[in-house]
């Protein structure tokens, strides 16, 4: 892993730009609609990820969901068409996910995690979500009894 780029901050700011121009006037529609969310991409980190090379992976939070986001790490590669779908293997597990367009040149592998966060309260408290969603993604899995204590 190493240090996101300016550009790839730029990228990932229209990340967020982009689902609000395809899916905000939607959203706003749905029961679950939060309105003190916006769409923000957070904790993305730069991997090499086998079978898909130099990847951005983190959050896409929106005011009805979160999202686990993979897109290529150099915006020269090509969007994924609308519907593919891949496994992403992450040192906590394998997460499928399924290629999605927003807008006309930018697009993005999304797994949804979460697909109501009315409860959420405030921008930080997503942020704060996001944190302990790629925490817990980017961590080996633990076996089962693992960590727990010993029984004497």
């Amino acid at each position: 892993m190493h240090a996101l780029t300016p550009e790839q901050y730029q990228r990932l700011r229209r990340l967020g730009e982009a689902w609000t121009a395809s899916h905000l006037r939607e959203a706003k529609s749905l029961p679950h609609f939060n309105p003190r969310l916006a769409a923000d991409a957070l904790c993305f980190q730069c991997c090499r990820l086998p079978g898909h090379g130099e990847q951005l992976v983190g959050a896409l939070v929106t005011p009805v969901s979160l999202w686990l986001v993979m897109l290529p790490a150099d915006e020269a590669e090509p969007v994924p068409p609308c519907g593919e779908r891949c496994t992403l293997s992450l040192p906590s597990g394998r997460y499928p996910m399924e290629a999605v367009a927003l807008g006309e040149s930018l697009g993005c592998w999304r797994l949804v995690l979460l697909d109501d966060l009315a409860d959420v309260a405030t921008r930080q408290d997503a942020s704060r979500l996001a944190q302990q969603l790629m925490e817990r993604v980017m961590v080996p899995a633990q076996e089962p009894g693992e960590g727990s204590p010993r029984e004497g």
